[in-house]
């Protein structure tokens, strides 16, 4: 066994985006903490070698660190009170939005070397800014310098337009520039899920082969020399919401469907110029717009007439075809969803690990 150099703890770990990212990184990912218990699941099976922590991060105080080792504690604290399109979570008054103290928490006890807090863009804009500045008041009374770098998936090998903060803190030097962009055009679609099966409303079969043709370099690197893949479950719609998805073309949303079949949506048809996110129908030449809630707000497959699969979207947000999501179909997509894209979270943790 390799000597450990750096000591990674994933708080609000979830499916575990940060913790793969991370190790690919370099990172020895010693301990996460999970509550819920599919996200759990999902975790367990994918990073057996890790103490997970299966409990509220408020149950945490101390999470013991190697001596000698560099340690980096990480996690993203819940983030749907931050999202932009939940607009009355984002206030002071919502309690989730308070998690990222009991980060700081657990950061005042280990004393980390670096410390790497995530979340979405949208923090910034939350409550006129105020947990943004509550956030660099907390490394300023530990004693670390911080930086913020808003990163775009798409910069860093990701086939996705997607946005993330990245509060970083150090406790010794000085924080250094965010990494710089690995390629220039983005990945497409294509490249992303082109060689994923042909799926129907409501597929359930779990394991499924690849499709024959051409296989891009990341779909390649995704697949890992598997034969096959878990993952290909595709939510159920009823009739209505399948008339939709033949009225909109790629790139097209929920704007193109007839406004008969939209009467169920409350103050939609007085404003077509509102939720462009649902019924948003990816292009099979441009990258993905952000898988985030891709079940909700009904993500199109390019030229299917169904939602993303839970593969499909896992390969969109970079994780490996040997990846495993436990749990429900439902719970599945959440996770997905909320993921931190691994190639993204690498991006930021070479970086630091080439600045220690």
């Amino acid at each position: 066994m390799s000597p450990i150099t750096f000591q990674g703890i994933d708080l609000f770990a979830g499916a575990g985006g940060l913790s793969l990212g991370a190790q690919l990184a370099g990172v020895t990912i010693t301990h996460a903490v999970e509550n819920h218990y599919a996200a759990a699941a999902t975790y367990r099976l994918n990073h057996g070698e890790t103490c997970l922590i299966e409990n509220d991060i408020r149950s945490v105080t101390d999470i013991p660190r190697i001596r000698g080792v560099k340690l980096i504690l990480f996690g993203g604290p819940p983030c749907q009170g931050f999202s932009t399109s939940n607009q009355r979570t984002r206030t002071l008054e919502n309690p989730k939005n308070w998690l990222f103290q009991e980060f700081f928490k657990v950061a005042s006890n280990s004393k980390p070397d670096w410390i790497v807090l995530e979340n979405v863009k949208g923090l910034r804009e939350t409550a006129q800014g105020n947990f943004e500045s509550l956030i660099f008041e907390q490394f300023a009374a530990l004693g670390y310098a911080s930086a913020l770098w808003t990163l775009c998936a798409a910069e860093y090998g990701v086939p996705q337009k997607r946005y993330r903060l990245f509060f970083i803190g150090r406790r010794d030097g000085k924080i250094p520039e965010k990494p710089l962009p690995i390629q220039d055009g983005a990945l497409s679609v294509r490249e992303a899920i082109g060689d994923l099966p042909i799926l129907s409303i409501g597929a359930n079969v779990d394991e499924l082969g690849y499709r024959s043709g051409g296989v891009s370099r990341y779909a390649r690197e995704r697949r890992g020399g598997l034969r096959s893949s878990t993952g290909h479950l595709v939510t159920a719609n009823n009739a209505l919401v399948q008339k939709r998805y033949r009225h909109i073309p790629p790139g097209g949303n929920w704007t193109d469907i007839p406004a008969r079949l939209m009467k169920n949506y409350t103050n939609l048809v007085d404003d077509r110029s509102r939720h462009t996110g649902i019924y948003r129908r990816l292009c099979w030449d441009k990258p993905s717009v952000v898988i985030a809630n891709y079940r909700k707000n009904m993500l199109i497959h390019p030229d299917q007439h169904r939602g993303l699969s839970v593969r499909e979207a896992a390969r969109i947000q970079s994780f490996p075809d040997s990846y495993r999501f436990a749990g429900s179909i439902g719970f599945r997509q959440q996770q997905v969803s909320n993921a931190v894209p691994p190639l993204l979270a690498k991006a930021v943790f070479s970086q630091l690990i080439a600045h220690s």
